[in-house]
């Protein structure tokens, strides 16, 4: 009854954003991991907070089915960590969309946290925002985001 009440609340636009992520479940489904309802909604209402608590907008369809496709086969996460992790992720992406001064595409930063969190971080999402994006933030702010690479002689 509350989630009936939840959706005549909501705009046209947000069903369709609804719809897109629950439409990842297409695809996830092939890494054993997918979204109940419920848990979509968690979601999309966790991107309204955290986009007001960065004081951010978006348009279109936003980063969540993005973030989903991009994480979603990872090793790290799993059906039990799913909606948490995704979440978490989301997030962290909002903060360091900031914190990159918007230098970074959302493509660059999803790449980068997808690298670190199957790399280094070993899907450590403290260690992913604490260190690894805030390192990375730092020098993109500092030297612009063509630093990488910048600093080795060409010989």
């Amino acid at each position: 009854m509350e989630e009936d009440r939840f959706l005549s609340l909501i705009t046209g636009g947000e069903k369709k954003q609804l719809q897109k992520v629950e439409d990842c479940n297409n695809y996830t489904k092939k890494f054993g991991v997918a979204l109940s309802h419920d848990e979509a909604l968690r979601l999309l209402e966790s991107r309204k907070t955290n986009l007001k608590k960065e004081e951010r907008i978006e348009f279109g369809e936003g980063i969540l089915p993005k973030l989903i496709f991009t994480f979603c086969d990872s090793p790290y996460i799993y059906q039990d960590n799913y909606v948490e992790t995704i979440e978490s992720l989301q997030e962290i992406f909002y903060l360091y969309k900031n914190e990159s001064l918007d230098e970074l595409t959302d493509d660059e930063l999803l790449s980068y946290m997808k690298e670190c969190f199957e790399g280094v971080c070993q899907g450590d999402l403290e260690y992913l925002e604490g260190t690894c994006l805030d390192q990375y933030c730092r020098d993109v702010r500092s030297k612009g985001c063509g630093f990488i690479g910048a600093d080795q002689d060409d010989e």
